[in-house]
């Protein structure tokens, strides 16, 4: 099967069931705001495998979730947001947070995929309404935190980082209680990770999370 090749002049995807086995469904485009949003209303989401490298676009098949009605809280997570360690804000320092995760090492992972064009294209969303960020502090530095995608009332976690113990932790934590309260109903990981397992994500035929993606989107 040939891969898609993605037009820089036209806003246009192909059907996510044309997609490779692994969930590639095109190669090039560009990160303007337009595409990035009809990519994400349609399940689709941006990835590079190399900075200098083309644009891949992903839609993963079974896609990750995480249930906001069925968060698992472990019980030292637990012990650690009664302590008060930390404080959290929302959106008072998106550049900041981006730039944290991009410069953060990960287990199995060279270089970063979050380079200079990935963070100036989701600095224009923050800009425009579309992403948000939870920031982490502790004793007035920064100690964690994350961001992502918000449309409708879907939100598509990008990534986290810390720089204290259970910093990113507790800006998930954070995140869910202020998407709840938003009236949120869907949180999208993208990715099957052990991390985000831990607190209660599950994986969805992607048909299936289309159709949430659908309904949240329509709110």
């Amino acid at each position: 099967m040939a891969v898609y090749r993605i037009p820089e002049k036209r806003i246009w995807f192909p059907p996510l069931e044309e997609a490779e086995p692994e969930g590639l469904v095109g190669i090039g485009g560009d990160l303007s705001p337009r595409r990035l949003l009809t990519a994400y209303s349609l399940g689709i989401f941006p990835w590079y495998s190399e900075e200098d490298g083309p644009i891949l676009w992903w839609s993963p098949d079974p896609r990750s979730i995480l249930p906001l009605d069925a968060v698992h809280v472990p019980r030292s997570l637990q012990r650690v947001l009664r302590h008060s360690l930390f404080n959290c804000t929302l959106n008072h320092a998106f550049e900041a947070v981006i730039q944290s995760c991009a410069v953060t090492s990960r287990p199995g992972q060279s270089g970063t995929w979050l380079g200079r064009a990935m963070i100036k294209a989701y600095e224009r969303l923050y800009r425009l309404g579309y992403a948000l960020s939870v920031e982490v502090w502790r004793e007035g530095e920064l100690a964690g935190g994350i961001y992502g995608v918000a449309l409708g009332r879907a939100f598509f976690g990008e990534s986290m980082f810390y720089r204290v113990p259970d910093a990113s932790k507790a800006a998930l934590m954070h995140l869910l209680e202020s998407l709840r309260g938003q009236g949120y109903v869907l949180f999208d990981c993208q990715q099957n990770t052990p991390h985000m397992r831990r607190f209660g994500a599950v994986e969805i035929p992607r048909a299936e999370f289309v159709r949430r993606l659908g309904e949240a989107l329509a709110l």
